[in-house]
């Protein structure tokens, strides 16, 4: 290869390498918002009657999933009020615990769709061939894995103070581990033990004789040390 060519792709890898450097610290913060914008985006369209390709759709497994209960009328501006909220809380970091949880129920329904509308999400119903609707329903997987990398980088309730909590903001690991009454501390000095004085086993060691009154004889008793 011409080695001009490859040193234009050497550099080109070492740049790629340094922007990924600068962009990791603030890549846990993008991947939420870009989902969020998407959200916001399609409810502020479920606002509005007739603009959502989704619509329909919604309506029908919105029907069957609340038994009929919800009026058609009221399931486009309640499906505008979930998405758009879940957009608006993913955006800023709010509340971001309730909001993931409400994303991942409403998303329980949207995938159901599948099975309740199998003649709206599939081409003469076979499940490897989806519609329009049906290719606008499986994308929500990478949604799905988006938001479940976002809950896996939540602090722990513990480790994390309260605005922390709210807004679920990225505690890096060491952080996290940290006890909360506070690290232990050890002396700066080690603490150091007089040395052993070593005795030679062969010095003997004199025992006084006896006073008055005791038995044993007088004489000195040779003690050696083993």
């Amino acid at each position: 290869m011409n080695t001009a060519a490859v040193r234009f792709l050497r550099r080109l890898a070492t740049g790629v390498d340094k922007a990924g450097a600068r962009y990791r610290p603030y890549s846990d913060a993008a991947l939420r918002v870009s989902v969020g914008v998407v959200f916001a985006w399609f409810g502020v369209l479920k606002f509005l009657p007739g603009v959502s390709p989704a619509e329909d759709i919604a309506t029908r497994c919105m029907a069957v999933l609340s038994f009929g209960l919800v009026p058609a009328d009221v399931t486009r501006p309640l499906l505008a009020c979930m998405e758009t909220g879940i957009g608006v809380g993913l955006i800023t970091g709010w509340l971001l615990r309730t909001v993931l949880t409400v994303f991942f129920v409403h998303m329980a329904g949207v995938f159901a769709a599948l099975l309740i509308a199998p003649d709206v999400v599939w081409t003469d119903g076979s499940p490897l061939i989806p519609t329009m609707e049906g290719q606008y329903i499986i994308k929500n997987i990478v949604l799905v894995a988006a938001c479940l990398t976002v809950a896996t980088r939540l602090p722990s309730p513990r480790h994390a103070g309260p605005r922390q909590a709210r807004a679920g903001a990225h505690v890096p690991a060491t952080a996290a581990r940290t006890d909360p009454a506070g690290p232990v501390t050890f002396p700066a000095d080690p603490v150091t033990y007089p040395a052993d004085p070593v005795t030679d086993p062969a010095d003997p060691v004199t025992v006084p004789a006896p006073q008055d009154g005791e038995t044993d004889p007088g004489y000195e008793v040779l003690r050696f040390r083993s």
